[in-house]
């Protein structure tokens, strides 16, 4: 599904979708908005890169950040989750992850977190390895799967 064609099946269902990014610093929002009349769907987004904007902007827990650390799927959760109800949208995809260069041997470079919430579903999370691409790669890797992630909520 196209970025166009998960705007379309939004559109379709009435439903708005937000944003919650952290290693991908908008690049989610800036594929939905690149379509001209997105803003029938598309609501926010929220940038979280650091720490403190997940716990300010979107309601992350401080025990979540100590306990697993940012780039956990427990912090993916509540960022879709904290992006939902911030936004009042239907439809939340969250991305936080080790672009590179870097990491270390427990979160390795390439790991990326992901989360889906859904008005009246439970929240999808999930955990991919990209492996160490290069910051640039495992980016654009990590905004294409959110995408996709937004379009298999919207299938049929």
């Amino acid at each position: 599904m196209t970025v166009t064609q998960i705007l379309a099946a939004a559109r379709a269902r009435g439903w708005r979708i937000a944003t919650a990014e952290s290693c991908t610093g908008g690049m989610v929002a800036a594929a939905l908005t690149d379509i001209a009349g997105s803003s029938d769907v598309f609501e926010r987004g929220f940038i979280t890169y650091s720490n403190l904007a997940k716990r300010q902007m979107i309601g992350v827990r401080t025990a979540s950040l100590t306990d697993f650390g940012a780039v956990s799927e427990e912090v993916a959760r509540e960022m879709a989750e904290g992006a939902l109800v911030a936004s009042d949208t239907h439809l939340a995809v969250s991305v936080t992850g080790i672009a590179g260069p870097g990491g270390s041997e427990f979160k390795p470079e390439g790991r990326v977190c992901f989360g889906l919430a859904i008005q009246g579903r439970p929240t999808f999370t999930e955990t991919v390895e990209f492996g160490a691409l290069g910051r640039e790669r495992v980016r654009i890797a990590a905004r294409d799967h959110a995408l996709a992630l937004l379009a298999r909520a919207l299938q049929p």
